[in-house]
């Protein structure tokens, strides 16, 4: 009977280590998480990504946030979300176009827009044509061509770096820039601890899958409904990217456990 007590004792003592060991790591994690939100111009410790100078394109970064959009800000998101998105998301778009909308003015939305300082708003092309609302910025400071939106998060007990919106105009495209803020997306990851950068991409949009998977090296995420049930996954429009950095992001993220 005192073996019993004393199995039973030391079974209480390891489910509270357990339990302490699991609630210290959570607030690490909260507090990783905290920080990076603490830091309201990620650009500052990246001075050289301000400017991007190539392939004939000059333009400049700048940082904003998701609760201090201007109206005339919202409304250029909403339509070049609208220019970019409405095709790969086909009969989706009007539900996705509610969420996004949503999601583009949440405090915890973090912004990089580009603006380019050359390119006057009558230059940049018009869509009316195609049916689709033109994406003219007409509102404060420079022609905005392009912005990312992204957050802060827990994936599987991984502090993430998830890029919601990667958008650019048509005539900025091709030239590098995308790359380039995904370069600096991945800088501002691991500056703020992050265990990886995450994204969701439309099975559709063959172009972004390349861009992602060929060009960048992102991998399909153990997250993604694909690789967490194959039946669910092939009824689903979109697959989850990653990519880590350290072996803990990897082993959860990224590596697919066989049972």
């Amino acid at each position: 009977m005192e073996t019993k007590k004393l199995h039973g004792s030391s079974n209480n003592k390891d489910k509270k280590l357990k339990r302490k060991e699991v609630l210290e790591k959570k607030r690490v994690i909260d507090e990783i998480i905290k920080s990076a939100y603490a830091e309201k111009d990620h650009l500052v410790s990246f001075q050289p990504f301000r400017q991007y100078d190539r392939n004939g394109l000059s333009v400049y970064l700048e940082s904003g946030s998701g609760e201090h959009l201007s109206s005339h800000m919202k409304r250029y998101i909403q339509n070049l979300l609208k220019v970019n998105m409405e095709g790969p998301y086909g009969p989706e778009w009007p539900t996705e176009e509610k969420v996004k909308r949503r999601e583009m003015v949440a405090p915890e939305a973090c912004y990089i827009f580009v603006r380019a300082p050359n390119v006057c708003a009558s230059e940049i092309p018009r869509r009316g044509d195609m049916g689709v609302t033109s994406t003219h910025y007409i509102g404060e400071g420079d022609p905005v061509v392009g912005f990312v939106q992204y957050r802060f998060i827990v994936e599987e007990e991984v502090p993430v770096l998830y890029v919601f919106e990667l958008q650019l105009e048509p005539q900025v495209q091709g030239r590098g820039l995308g790359k380039f803020l995904m370069q600096l997306i991945e800088l501002i990851a691991r500056k703020n601890h992050m265990g990886a950068v995450m994204l969701t991409v439309q099975k559709a949009n063959s172009l972004a899958m390349n861009f992602y998977m060929s060009k960048l090296r992102y991998i399909i995420s153990t997250i993604s409904p694909s690789r967490v049930d194959p039946l669910i996954g092939a009824e689903k429009s979109y697959e989850i990217l990653c990519k880590a950095f350290d072996h803990e992001a990897k082993a959860k993220l990224e590596i697919l456990h066989l049972i």
